[in-house]
């Protein structure tokens, strides 16, 4: 009786990018800074960007937070902007996420186009105006870690 078997092999980068993985940041889960990004998702629907913010100790109750529904990504060095699709956990302005106290974390998360594959660093916009925005220049994505998983390996006839 002959039996065939068949072995396990990782992806590689190429092949894990085409299929959409998920990126880390190693700052992400920083609870003392007051805004991190926590991670991207690059699929080839959607692009997936995970915060982590805390209320700023100088408002007794923790102020409040919302999102611009004109908020965008863009490539660096690229004029072109992929505009909000979603926002999740975080109000559309003009409605607000009032907090209870100071010091009090909120996760949210923002849905945008698919970035061209080729991207490895963005800014992320609120928007480019005076005023106190979510504005993130010059995130390099490309060299964040991934956690390996059950789906990260694929079968091969090798």
């Amino acid at each position: 009786m002959e039996t065939e078997i068949k072995k396990t092999r990782e992806k590689t980068i190429q092949e894990k990018q085409q299929e959409g993985i998920v990126l880390y940041n190693p700052e992400g889960t920083n609870y003392k800074a007051s805004h991190e990004i926590k991670c991207i998702e690059c699929t080839d629907e959607y692009t997936r960007i995970d915060f982590i913010y805390k209320s700023p100790s100088y408002y007794i109750n923790g102020g409040w937070v919302q999102i611009e529904r004109n908020s965008f990504i863009r490539p660096v060095g690229s004029e072109k902007k992929y505009t909000l699709i979603q926002a999740i956990n975080i109000p559309i302005a003009p409605t607000k996420h009032f907090f209870k106290r100071s010091g009090e974390y909120l996760h949210y998360t923002l849905l945008f186009p698919a970035l061209p594959k080729s991207t490895r660093k963005i800014d992320i916009i609120e928007k480019e105006a005076a005023g106190t925005y979510f504005n993130f220049y010059d995130i390099n994505f490309s060299k964040w870690m991934t956690i390996p998983h059950a789906g990260s390996q694929v079968l091969s006839n090798n």
